[in-house]
Protein backbone atom coordinates (compact mmCIF):
# COMPACT_ATOMS: atom_id res chain seq x y z
CA UNK A 1 0.00 0.00 0.00
CA UNK A 2 1.43 3.76 -1.23
CA UNK A 3 2.77 5.69 1.88
CA UNK A 4 -0.06 8.72 2.39
CA UNK A 5 1.00 11.58 3.68
CA UNK A 6 -1.07 15.11 4.52
CA UNK A 7 -1.74 16.67 1.52
CA UNK A 8 0.15 19.74 1.03
CA UNK A 9 -2.15 22.73 1.76
CA UNK A 10 -3.75 21.56 4.34
CA UNK A 11 -4.02 23.49 7.85
CA UNK A 12 -5.06 21.76 10.99
CA UNK A 13 -5.91 24.68 12.51
CA UNK A 14 -8.83 25.13 10.16
CA UNK A 15 -11.03 23.55 12.17
CA UNK A 16 -11.15 22.14 16.34
CA UNK A 17 -10.61 18.51 15.73
CA UNK A 18 -13.37 16.51 16.84
CA UNK A 19 -13.35 12.27 17.16
CA UNK A 20 -15.89 10.10 14.99
CA UNK A 21 -16.43 6.51 15.03
CA UNK A 22 -19.06 6.85 12.48
CA UNK A 23 -17.12 5.07 10.22
CA UNK A 24 -16.21 1.85 12.25
CA UNK A 25 -20.00 1.74 13.47
CA UNK A 26 -21.30 1.63 10.05
CA UNK A 27 -18.96 -1.00 9.03
CA UNK A 28 -20.20 -3.28 12.33
CA UNK A 29 -23.75 -3.13 11.09
CA UNK A 30 -25.09 -6.48 10.57
CA UNK A 31 -27.15 -7.21 6.68
CA UNK A 32 -30.70 -5.82 7.20
CA UNK A 33 -33.51 -4.36 5.60
CA UNK A 34 -31.94 -1.40 5.03
CA UNK A 35 -29.05 -2.73 3.26
CA UNK A 36 -31.26 -4.14 1.01
CA UNK A 37 -33.11 -1.10 0.00
CA UNK A 38 -30.08 0.51 -0.64
CA UNK A 39 -29.12 -2.14 -3.37
CA UNK A 40 -32.63 -1.90 -4.71
CA UNK A 41 -33.31 1.91 -4.71
CA UNK A 42 -30.01 2.41 -6.54
CA UNK A 43 -29.49 -0.01 -8.32
CA UNK A 44 -32.78 0.39 -9.97
CA UNK A 45 -31.46 3.44 -11.65
CA UNK A 46 -29.06 1.23 -14.09
CA UNK A 47 -31.26 -1.09 -14.19
CA UNK A 48 -33.51 1.44 -16.04
CA UNK A 49 -30.21 3.07 -17.96
CA UNK A 50 -29.55 -0.65 -19.11
CA UNK A 51 -33.37 -0.76 -19.93
CA UNK A 52 -32.98 2.16 -22.29
CA UNK A 53 -29.41 1.71 -23.35
CA UNK A 54 -30.59 -1.58 -24.81
CA UNK A 55 -33.57 -0.43 -26.36
CA UNK A 56 -31.40 2.07 -28.09
CA UNK A 57 -29.26 -0.98 -29.40
CA UNK A 58 -31.69 -3.05 -30.41
CA UNK A 59 -33.63 -0.32 -32.47
CA UNK A 60 -30.26 0.61 -34.07
CA UNK A 61 -31.76 -1.39 -37.26
CA UNK A 62 -35.39 0.24 -37.16
CA UNK A 63 -33.82 3.55 -37.12
CA UNK A 64 -32.06 2.88 -40.13
CA UNK A 65 -35.47 2.91 -41.89
CA UNK A 66 -37.02 5.22 -43.77
CA UNK A 67 -40.14 5.36 -42.10
CA UNK A 68 -38.27 6.12 -39.15
CA UNK A 69 -35.53 8.29 -38.56
CA UNK A 70 -33.50 7.00 -41.52
CA UNK A 71 -30.76 7.11 -40.06
CA UNK A 72 -27.29 5.66 -41.07
CA UNK A 73 -24.42 3.51 -39.68
CA UNK A 74 -22.48 6.07 -38.65
CA UNK A 75 -24.90 8.18 -37.33
CA UNK A 76 -26.14 5.19 -35.32
CA UNK A 77 -22.56 4.92 -33.93
CA UNK A 78 -22.75 8.81 -33.25
CA UNK A 79 -25.71 8.90 -31.33
CA UNK A 80 -23.89 6.44 -28.82
CA UNK A 81 -20.70 8.99 -28.65
CA UNK A 82 -23.43 12.39 -27.95
CA UNK A 83 -24.48 9.87 -25.12
CA UNK A 84 -21.14 9.14 -23.68
CA UNK A 85 -19.93 12.48 -24.68
CA UNK A 86 -22.67 14.25 -22.25
CA UNK A 87 -22.12 11.46 -19.58
CA UNK A 88 -18.47 12.47 -19.29
CA UNK A 89 -19.39 15.96 -19.29
CA UNK A 90 -22.53 15.30 -16.42
CA UNK A 91 -19.31 13.63 -13.91
CA UNK A 92 -17.60 16.15 -13.67
CA UNK A 93 -20.03 18.79 -12.90
CA UNK A 94 -21.98 16.20 -10.49
CA UNK A 95 -18.93 14.84 -9.41
CA UNK A 96 -17.89 18.09 -8.33
CA UNK A 97 -21.05 18.83 -6.94
CA UNK A 98 -21.80 15.76 -4.90
CA UNK A 99 -18.34 16.31 -2.80
CA UNK A 100 -19.87 19.93 -2.34
CA UNK A 101 -23.50 19.42 -1.26
CA UNK A 102 -23.78 15.73 -0.28
CA UNK A 103 -24.51 12.44 -1.82
CA UNK A 104 -28.14 12.29 -1.00
CA UNK A 105 -29.00 15.62 -2.45
CA UNK A 106 -27.75 15.38 -6.29
CA UNK A 107 -29.36 11.61 -6.12
CA UNK A 108 -33.07 13.64 -7.35
CA UNK A 109 -30.67 16.30 -9.51
CA UNK A 110 -28.92 13.66 -11.38
CA UNK A 111 -32.17 11.40 -11.86
CA UNK A 112 -34.54 13.74 -12.94
CA UNK A 113 -32.12 15.21 -15.78
CA UNK A 114 -31.88 11.59 -16.72
CA UNK A 115 -35.37 10.91 -16.78
CA UNK A 116 -35.69 14.05 -18.88
CA UNK A 117 -33.40 12.79 -21.44
CA UNK A 118 -35.33 9.66 -21.67
CA UNK A 119 -38.69 11.07 -21.82
CA UNK A 120 -37.56 13.69 -24.84
CA UNK A 121 -35.89 10.94 -27.28
CA UNK A 122 -39.24 9.07 -27.28
CA UNK A 123 -40.37 12.91 -29.44
CA UNK A 124 -37.11 12.85 -31.52
CA UNK A 125 -37.82 13.74 -35.23
CA UNK A 126 -34.59 13.73 -36.71
CA UNK A 127 -30.72 12.75 -36.46
CA UNK A 128 -29.67 16.59 -34.89
CA UNK A 129 -32.77 16.17 -31.76
CA UNK A 130 -32.06 12.17 -31.10
CA UNK A 131 -28.35 12.85 -30.79
CA UNK A 132 -29.07 16.13 -28.75
CA UNK A 133 -32.07 14.07 -26.13
CA UNK A 134 -28.90 11.43 -26.12
CA UNK A 135 -26.66 13.41 -24.40
CA UNK A 136 -28.87 14.98 -22.06
CA UNK A 137 -29.61 11.63 -20.94
CA UNK A 138 -25.86 10.67 -20.74
CA UNK A 139 -25.48 14.34 -18.77
CA UNK A 140 -27.73 12.99 -16.26
CA UNK A 141 -26.13 9.41 -16.23
CA UNK A 142 -22.71 10.67 -15.36
CA UNK A 143 -23.77 12.28 -12.75
CA UNK A 144 -25.49 9.32 -11.28
CA UNK A 145 -21.78 7.56 -11.63
CA UNK A 146 -20.35 9.84 -9.25
CA UNK A 147 -23.56 9.79 -6.67
CA UNK A 148 -24.42 6.15 -6.48
CA UNK A 149 -20.78 4.86 -5.85
CA UNK A 150 -19.97 6.94 -3.25
CA UNK A 151 -23.25 6.16 -1.96
CA UNK A 152 -22.48 2.51 -1.96
CA UNK A 153 -19.47 2.71 -0.63
CA UNK A 154 -20.02 5.16 2.09
CA UNK A 155 -22.79 3.24 3.34
CA UNK A 156 -22.21 -0.16 2.48
CA UNK A 157 -19.79 -2.32 5.65
CA UNK A 158 -16.58 -2.82 4.31
CA UNK A 159 -16.39 -6.79 4.38
CA UNK A 160 -19.48 -6.71 2.11
CA UNK A 161 -18.12 -3.62 0.14
CA UNK A 162 -17.02 -5.65 -3.29
CA UNK A 163 -19.71 -7.83 -3.62
CA UNK A 164 -22.55 -5.19 -3.02
CA UNK A 165 -20.67 -2.86 -5.23
CA UNK A 166 -20.46 -4.92 -8.37
CA UNK A 167 -24.02 -6.71 -7.58
CA UNK A 168 -25.20 -3.12 -7.75
CA UNK A 169 -23.36 -1.56 -10.69
CA UNK A 170 -23.96 -5.16 -12.91
CA UNK A 171 -27.89 -4.58 -12.25
CA UNK A 172 -27.61 -2.39 -15.42
CA UNK A 173 -28.00 -5.73 -16.85
CA UNK A 174 -31.17 -6.98 -14.81
CA UNK A 175 -32.56 -3.30 -16.89
CA UNK A 176 -31.01 -4.51 -20.06
CA UNK A 177 -32.60 -8.49 -19.70
CA UNK A 178 -35.91 -6.81 -19.50
CA UNK A 179 -35.59 -4.03 -22.40
CA UNK A 180 -34.08 -7.36 -24.84
CA UNK A 181 -37.59 -8.75 -24.13
CA UNK A 182 -39.45 -5.78 -24.43
CA UNK A 183 -37.86 -5.14 -28.16
CA UNK A 184 -39.77 -8.43 -28.97
CA UNK A 185 -43.35 -6.62 -28.38
CA UNK A 186 -42.49 -3.23 -29.18
CA UNK A 187 -40.63 -3.68 -32.18
CA UNK A 188 -43.51 -6.21 -33.88
CA UNK A 189 -45.56 -4.17 -36.34
CA UNK A 190 -48.11 -6.47 -35.39
CA UNK A 191 -48.98 -4.46 -32.54
CA UNK A 192 -47.04 -1.21 -33.14
CA UNK A 193 -46.50 1.28 -36.40
CA UNK A 194 -42.87 1.08 -37.22
CA UNK A 195 -42.00 4.23 -36.01
CA UNK A 196 -44.24 3.76 -32.77
CA UNK A 197 -42.75 1.16 -30.33
CA UNK A 198 -39.39 2.20 -29.73
CA UNK A 199 -41.01 5.45 -28.64
CA UNK A 200 -43.13 3.69 -26.24
CA UNK A 201 -40.11 2.27 -24.46
CA UNK A 202 -38.31 5.15 -24.31
CA UNK A 203 -41.43 6.91 -22.57
CA UNK A 204 -42.07 4.05 -20.11
CA UNK A 205 -38.31 4.37 -19.20
CA UNK A 206 -38.74 7.79 -18.14
CA UNK A 207 -42.20 6.65 -16.58
CA UNK A 208 -40.00 3.86 -14.33
CA UNK A 209 -37.49 6.58 -13.47
CA UNK A 210 -40.00 8.92 -11.81
CA UNK A 211 -40.91 5.77 -9.86
CA UNK A 212 -37.21 5.62 -8.71
CA UNK A 213 -37.22 9.00 -7.20
CA UNK A 214 -39.97 7.95 -4.49
CA UNK A 215 -38.15 5.09 -3.58
CA UNK A 216 -34.68 7.81 -3.48
CA UNK A 217 -36.45 9.60 -0.35
CA UNK A 218 -36.37 6.64 1.97
CA UNK A 219 -31.67 6.55 1.34
CA UNK A 220 -30.45 8.76 4.18
CA UNK A 221 -27.37 11.02 3.36
CA UNK A 222 -24.05 9.64 4.32
CA UNK A 223 -23.22 10.11 8.14
CA UNK A 224 -19.63 9.97 7.11
CA UNK A 225 -19.96 12.57 4.20
CA UNK A 226 -22.23 15.08 6.96
CA UNK A 227 -18.93 13.99 9.89
CA UNK A 228 -16.28 14.87 7.33
CA UNK A 229 -17.96 18.50 6.46
CA UNK A 230 -18.42 19.41 10.05
CA UNK A 231 -22.07 18.98 10.39
CA UNK A 232 -21.84 16.51 13.38
CA UNK A 233 -25.00 16.55 14.90
CA UNK A 234 -26.73 15.80 11.71
CA UNK A 235 -24.15 12.63 11.16
CA UNK A 236 -25.06 11.53 14.48
CA UNK A 237 -28.64 11.52 14.22
CA UNK A 238 -28.45 10.01 10.59
CA UNK A 239 -26.36 7.05 12.05
CA UNK A 240 -28.24 7.19 14.72
CA UNK A 241 -31.39 6.43 12.92
CA UNK A 242 -30.21 3.98 10.69
CA UNK A 243 -28.53 1.59 14.03
CA UNK A 244 -32.21 2.14 15.38
CA UNK A 245 -33.43 0.48 11.87
CA UNK A 246 -30.85 -1.76 11.27
CA UNK A 247 -31.75 -3.40 15.22
CA UNK A 248 -35.16 -3.26 14.47
CA UNK A 249 -35.11 -5.23 11.39
CA UNK A 250 -32.72 -7.54 12.83
CA UNK A 251 -33.46 -8.26 16.57
CA UNK A 252 -29.55 -7.76 17.06
CA UNK A 253 -28.72 -5.67 20.13
CA UNK A 254 -25.61 -3.91 18.17
CA UNK A 255 -22.05 -4.05 20.05
CA UNK A 256 -20.56 -0.66 20.87
CA UNK A 257 -17.50 0.55 18.98
CA UNK A 258 -14.04 1.96 20.70
CA UNK A 259 -12.20 3.07 17.35
CA UNK A 260 -12.40 6.74 16.30
CA UNK A 261 -10.75 8.92 14.07
CA UNK A 262 -9.69 12.20 14.41
CA UNK A 263 -10.72 14.59 12.11
CA UNK A 264 -10.44 18.72 11.40
CA UNK A 265 -13.87 19.08 9.90
CA UNK A 266 -14.12 21.58 6.31
CA UNK A 267 -17.15 22.51 4.44
CA UNK A 268 -15.08 22.65 1.33
CA UNK A 269 -11.40 21.87 0.12
CA UNK A 270 -9.65 23.94 -2.83
CA UNK A 271 -9.40 22.35 -6.54
CA UNK A 272 -5.40 22.84 -5.62
CA UNK A 273 -5.83 20.14 -3.06
CA UNK A 274 -7.93 17.78 -4.12
CA UNK A 275 -6.61 17.34 -8.05
CA UNK A 276 -2.92 17.29 -5.80
CA UNK A 277 -4.18 14.69 -4.23
CA UNK A 278 -5.53 12.88 -6.93
CA UNK A 279 -2.41 13.21 -9.52
CA UNK A 280 0.58 13.55 -7.03
CA UNK A 281 -0.16 12.22 -3.90
CA UNK A 282 -2.18 9.20 -5.28
CA UNK A 283 -0.07 8.91 -9.23
CA UNK A 284 0.14 5.56 -9.27
CA UNK A 285 -3.81 5.07 -7.94
CA UNK A 286 -4.42 7.52 -10.66
CA UNK A 287 -2.88 5.77 -13.78
CA UNK A 288 -4.32 2.05 -12.19
CA UNK A 289 -7.68 3.66 -12.17
CA UNK A 290 -7.30 5.64 -15.79
CA UNK A 291 -6.63 2.25 -17.33
CA UNK A 292 -8.81 -0.26 -15.64
CA UNK A 293 -11.68 2.44 -17.15
CA UNK A 294 -10.21 3.52 -20.74
CA UNK A 295 -10.23 -0.04 -21.51
CA UNK A 296 -13.30 -1.91 -20.64
CA UNK A 297 -15.10 1.82 -22.18
CA UNK A 298 -13.70 0.67 -25.11
CA UNK A 299 -14.43 -2.88 -24.69
CA UNK A 300 -18.19 -2.13 -23.51
CA UNK A 301 -18.87 0.82 -25.68
CA UNK A 302 -17.65 -0.92 -28.87
CA UNK A 303 -19.17 -3.86 -28.59
CA UNK A 304 -22.84 -3.05 -27.15
CA UNK A 305 -23.95 -0.22 -28.84
CA UNK A 306 -23.00 -2.45 -32.43
CA UNK A 307 -23.93 -5.08 -31.74
CA UNK A 308 -27.62 -5.02 -33.23
CA UNK A 309 -25.50 -3.97 -36.35
CA UNK A 310 -23.15 -6.90 -36.17
CA UNK A 311 -26.23 -9.16 -36.24
CA UNK A 312 -28.16 -7.47 -39.54
CA UNK A 313 -25.08 -6.84 -41.12
CA UNK A 314 -23.35 -10.06 -40.71
CA UNK A 315 -26.05 -12.71 -39.66
CA UNK A 316 -28.98 -11.28 -41.85
CA UNK A 317 -30.95 -11.00 -38.39
CA UNK A 318 -34.24 -8.67 -39.22
CA UNK A 319 -34.04 -5.61 -37.09
CA UNK A 320 -37.04 -6.34 -35.14
CA UNK A 321 -36.08 -9.92 -33.82
CA UNK A 322 -32.30 -8.55 -32.41
CA UNK A 323 -33.69 -7.95 -28.97
CA UNK A 324 -34.23 -11.62 -28.65
CA UNK A 325 -30.32 -11.89 -29.15
CA UNK A 326 -29.24 -9.29 -26.86
CA UNK A 327 -31.02 -11.20 -24.30
CA UNK A 328 -28.45 -14.10 -23.47
CA UNK A 329 -26.00 -11.44 -23.81
CA UNK A 330 -27.55 -9.67 -20.48
CA UNK A 331 -27.83 -12.29 -18.55
CA UNK A 332 -24.37 -13.55 -19.21
CA UNK A 333 -23.83 -9.91 -18.02
CA UNK A 334 -25.70 -9.96 -14.83
CA UNK A 335 -24.35 -13.78 -13.66
CA UNK A 336 -20.93 -12.43 -13.74
CA UNK A 337 -21.09 -9.62 -11.10
CA UNK A 338 -23.75 -11.73 -9.34
CA UNK A 339 -21.79 -15.30 -8.80
CA UNK A 340 -17.99 -13.68 -9.19
CA UNK A 341 -18.73 -10.57 -6.78
CA UNK A 342 -18.07 -12.51 -4.00
CA UNK A 343 -13.87 -13.53 -4.39
CA UNK A 344 -13.13 -10.03 -4.74
CA UNK A 345 -14.17 -9.66 -1.00
CA UNK A 346 -12.10 -13.67 -0.25
CA UNK A 347 -9.86 -13.81 -2.90
CA UNK A 348 -8.91 -9.91 -2.76
CA UNK A 349 -9.42 -7.48 -5.79
CA UNK A 350 -5.87 -7.72 -7.40
CA UNK A 351 -6.46 -11.51 -7.93
CA UNK A 352 -9.89 -10.83 -8.96
CA UNK A 353 -9.52 -7.62 -11.11
CA UNK A 354 -6.58 -8.49 -13.11
CA UNK A 355 -7.81 -12.26 -13.48
CA UNK A 356 -11.50 -11.46 -15.20
CA UNK A 357 -9.14 -8.52 -17.15
CA UNK A 358 -6.98 -11.24 -18.42
CA UNK A 359 -9.79 -13.82 -19.16
CA UNK A 360 -12.36 -11.37 -20.42
CA UNK A 361 -9.68 -10.60 -23.53
CA UNK A 362 -8.64 -14.09 -24.21
CA UNK A 363 -11.83 -15.31 -25.12
CA UNK A 364 -12.79 -12.18 -27.03
CA UNK A 365 -9.30 -13.21 -29.35
CA UNK A 366 -10.74 -16.29 -30.03
CA UNK A 367 -14.16 -15.30 -30.80
CA UNK A 368 -13.54 -12.90 -32.81
CA UNK A 369 -11.26 -15.59 -34.77
CA UNK A 370 -14.03 -17.50 -34.97
CA UNK A 371 -15.96 -14.72 -36.43
CA UNK A 372 -13.38 -14.01 -38.64
CA UNK A 373 -13.33 -17.86 -40.18
CA UNK A 374 -16.95 -17.78 -40.54
CA UNK A 375 -17.93 -20.53 -38.24
CA UNK A 376 -20.31 -18.46 -36.22
CA UNK A 377 -23.91 -18.48 -36.67
CA UNK A 378 -26.08 -15.44 -35.08
CA UNK A 379 -27.16 -18.00 -31.67
CA UNK A 380 -23.16 -18.76 -31.41
CA UNK A 381 -22.35 -15.02 -31.49
CA UNK A 382 -24.18 -14.64 -29.19
CA UNK A 383 -22.93 -17.50 -26.81
CA UNK A 384 -19.37 -16.61 -27.45
CA UNK A 385 -20.33 -12.30 -26.60
CA UNK A 386 -22.62 -13.92 -23.25
CA UNK A 387 -19.49 -16.34 -22.11
CA UNK A 388 -16.94 -12.82 -22.90
CA UNK A 389 -18.86 -10.23 -20.87
CA UNK A 390 -19.63 -12.92 -17.91
CA UNK A 391 -16.34 -12.49 -16.91
CA UNK A 392 -16.05 -8.29 -18.86
CA UNK A 393 -19.21 -7.51 -16.85
CA UNK A 394 -17.05 -8.46 -13.32
CA UNK A 395 -13.98 -6.70 -14.79
CA UNK A 396 -16.25 -3.20 -15.83
CA UNK A 397 -17.71 -3.34 -12.73
CA UNK A 398 -14.83 -3.57 -10.42
CA UNK A 399 -13.13 -0.51 -12.29
CA UNK A 400 -16.22 1.42 -10.78
CA UNK A 401 -15.40 0.03 -6.93
CA UNK A 402 -11.79 0.72 -7.32
CA UNK A 403 -11.82 4.12 -8.00
CA UNK A 404 -15.39 4.69 -5.75
CA UNK A 405 -12.81 3.02 -2.69
CA UNK A 406 -9.25 4.01 -3.28
CA UNK A 407 -9.26 8.07 -2.59
CA UNK A 408 -10.40 10.01 0.16
CA UNK A 409 -13.62 10.99 0.97
CA UNK A 410 -13.42 14.41 -0.04
CA UNK A 411 -12.82 14.13 -3.17
CA UNK A 412 -14.47 10.11 -3.45
CA UNK A 413 -17.13 11.54 -5.79
CA UNK A 414 -15.36 13.65 -8.28
CA UNK A 415 -12.83 11.37 -8.58
CA UNK A 416 -15.00 8.62 -9.63
CA UNK A 417 -16.24 11.56 -12.40
CA UNK A 418 -12.87 12.18 -13.24
CA UNK A 419 -11.38 8.88 -14.52
CA UNK A 420 -15.15 7.73 -15.36
CA UNK A 421 -14.80 11.25 -17.85
CA UNK A 422 -10.83 10.76 -18.98
CA UNK A 423 -11.30 7.00 -19.56
CA UNK A 424 -14.52 7.03 -21.24
CA UNK A 425 -13.18 9.88 -23.35
CA UNK A 426 -10.15 8.19 -23.99
CA UNK A 427 -11.85 4.16 -24.52
CA UNK A 428 -15.00 5.04 -25.11
CA UNK A 429 -16.52 7.57 -26.61
CA UNK A 430 -14.59 7.11 -30.46
CA UNK A 431 -15.25 3.35 -30.12
CA UNK A 432 -19.08 3.38 -31.36
CA UNK A 433 -18.35 5.51 -34.03
CA UNK A 434 -15.38 3.84 -35.31
CA UNK A 435 -17.25 0.11 -34.81
CA UNK A 436 -20.10 1.58 -36.80
CA UNK A 437 -17.27 2.53 -39.60
CA UNK A 438 -16.17 -1.30 -39.38
CA UNK A 439 -19.02 -3.04 -39.92
CA UNK A 440 -20.26 -0.69 -42.56
CA UNK A 441 -17.44 -1.77 -44.21
CA UNK A 442 -18.94 -5.31 -44.87
CA UNK A 443 -15.37 -6.87 -44.03
CA UNK A 444 -15.29 -9.12 -41.13
CA UNK A 445 -11.52 -8.93 -41.16
CA UNK A 446 -12.09 -4.99 -40.42
CA UNK A 447 -14.24 -5.73 -37.41
CA UNK A 448 -11.83 -8.34 -36.09
CA UNK A 449 -8.93 -5.76 -35.99
CA UNK A 450 -11.42 -3.34 -33.60
CA UNK A 451 -11.75 -6.48 -31.59
CA UNK A 452 -7.92 -7.29 -31.35
CA UNK A 453 -7.52 -3.98 -30.23
CA UNK A 454 -9.79 -4.05 -27.39
CA UNK A 455 -8.03 -7.35 -26.49
CA UNK A 456 -4.95 -5.65 -26.43
CA UNK A 457 -6.38 -3.23 -23.88
CA UNK A 458 -7.89 -5.53 -21.47
CA UNK A 459 -4.64 -7.24 -21.19
CA UNK A 460 -2.62 -3.67 -20.58
CA UNK A 461 -5.62 -3.42 -18.05
CA UNK A 462 -4.80 -6.87 -16.41
CA UNK A 463 -1.16 -6.19 -16.15
CA UNK A 464 -1.11 -2.21 -14.57
CA UNK A 465 -3.68 -4.15 -11.89
CA UNK A 466 -1.34 -6.83 -10.77
CA UNK A 467 1.24 -4.43 -10.92
CA UNK A 468 -0.26 -1.27 -8.78
CA UNK A 469 -3.53 -2.87 -7.70
CA UNK A 470 -4.34 -2.12 -4.11
CA UNK A 471 -5.45 -3.96 -1.21
CA UNK A 472 -8.91 -3.10 -0.18
CA UNK A 473 -10.82 -5.79 0.46
CA UNK A 474 -12.58 -5.95 3.86
CA UNK A 475 -10.98 -3.13 5.07
CA UNK A 476 -12.56 0.54 5.75
CA UNK A 477 -12.39 3.40 3.51
CA UNK A 478 -10.37 5.53 5.63
CA UNK A 479 -7.92 2.93 5.97
CA UNK A 480 -7.94 2.00 2.09
CA UNK A 481 -7.65 6.44 2.13
CA UNK A 482 -7.85 8.54 5.24
CA UNK A 483 -10.03 11.63 4.82
CA UNK A 484 -7.52 14.81 3.88
CA UNK A 485 -9.16 15.96 7.40
CA UNK A 486 -8.24 13.05 9.38
CA UNK A 487 -5.10 12.84 12.00
CA UNK A 488 -3.94 9.67 13.53
CA UNK A 489 -6.80 7.41 14.96
CA UNK A 490 -6.31 6.81 18.86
Amino acid sequence: MERKERPSGQNPRDATAVHTNIPARLDRLPWSRFHWLLVCALGASWAIDGLEVTLKGAISGVLQDPATLHLGSGEIGALASFYLLGAVVGALIFGWLTDRYGRARLFFITLAVYVTGTLLTAFAWNFASIAAFRCLTGFGIGGEYAAINSAIDELIPARLRGRINLIINGSFWLGAMLGSGATVLLLDPAVFAVDTGWRVGFGVGALLGVLVLFARAFIPESPRWLSIHGLQAQAERAMAEIEARVARQTGIALAPVTQTLAIHPRRSFGLGIIFSTLFRQYRRRAILCFVLIASQAFLYNAIFFTYALVLTRFYAVPANNTGLYLLPFAIGNFLGPLLLGRFFDSLGRRTMISATYAVAATLLLAAGALFVAGVLTASSQTAAWAVIFFFASAAASSAYLTVSEIFPLELRALAIAVFYAIGTAAGGIGAPWLFGLLIGSGERLNVFYGYLFGALLMYVAAAVELRYGVRAERLSLETVAPPLASQNSR
